[in-house]
């Protein structure tokens, strides 16, 4: 049986009077591709951002690869975050770094490994990610949109990561380019043996590469679980986001 490799449980989050999350709870397994889902508003960017520890829910807790992130030192937190990688929207580049400069920043930063070697490591994420060799000396503004999220993408598999944290992938990418970009991701899960945990509002992504998902609304997990257990739930919302939805829906 698969393990819980992350497991909010009962999380409230506001934000002033604005109450974000009521009592949210969802479990991810090792090794799956799961999605947090919902209309704009819903709290799935707040609750990935409490995962990585961005945020910090009002109360409630969150386990991440068997820790409180709650109950962490600073050396704990920080070792904690060399096991994921994560990508942001819009790439989150540096702009006055190369795309090799921008992977490279990670091995400075936790390793002490020699100047060749971390060459070395960059041109081989760059080249895992499926971009071409030469990218290593482009900058972000040199870059179409989905070569930022592929270097993004090496970015945030730099330290060879246990979890993938990824916040809207395909946002902004035109329909074929989100398609390649979902079958990389499956691929480098069942290659690098990852679990990734996705922001989204791509319908596609959610019938082509997702395992589980959370559906969340009214301040809650309408639903939770494969896309024929979430179906199978007799609420508005699931109604609405699956059968009268578009791309980018919001309610």
């Amino acid at each position: 049986m698969k393990q819980p490799i992350i497991h909010a449980r009962d999380i409230i989050t506001s934000f002033g009077d604005n109450i974000v999350h009521d009592h949210v709870s969802c479990t991810v397994y090792e090794n799956e591709i799961y999605a947090l889902i919902g209309g704009s508003g819903s709290g799935k960017s707040t609750l990935l951002r409490e995962m990585i520890m961005l945020e910090h829910p009002k109360s409630g807790r969150i386990d991440v690869l068997g820790y409180d992130l709650s109950a962490l030192s600073y050396q704990e937190a920080q070792t904690l975050r060399s096991r994921w990688g994560v990508l942001f929207q819009s790439g989150a580049l540096y702009s006055s770094l190369s795309v090799g400069e921008n992977i490279a920043l990670l091995y400075h930063e936790y390793t002490d490994l020699p100047p060749k070697l971390i060459h070395e490591l960059v041109k081989l994420k760059i080249d895992l990610v499926g971009l071409p060799a030469h990218a290593i000396h482009l900058y972000p503004n040199e870059l179409s949109g989905g070569m930022v999220k592929r270097a993004g993408l090496a970015r945030a598999l730099a330290l060879d990561p246990k979890l993938l944290f990824l916040d809207e992938p395909t946002s902004g990418l035109d329909p074929f380019s989100s398609r390649q970009f979902d079958t990389l991701i499956r691929e480098l899960r069942d290659l690098l043996g990852l679990t990734v945990i996705l922001v989204t509002h791509d319908l596609d992504t959610i019938h082509h590469i997702v395992d589980r998902f959370a559906l969340l609304g009214e301040k809650k997990v309408i639903a939770e679980g494969s896309l024929a257990e979430v179906l199978a739930v007799r609420h508005p919302i699931v109604d609405y986001f699956f059968q009268k939805g578009t791309h980018g829906i919001s309610f």
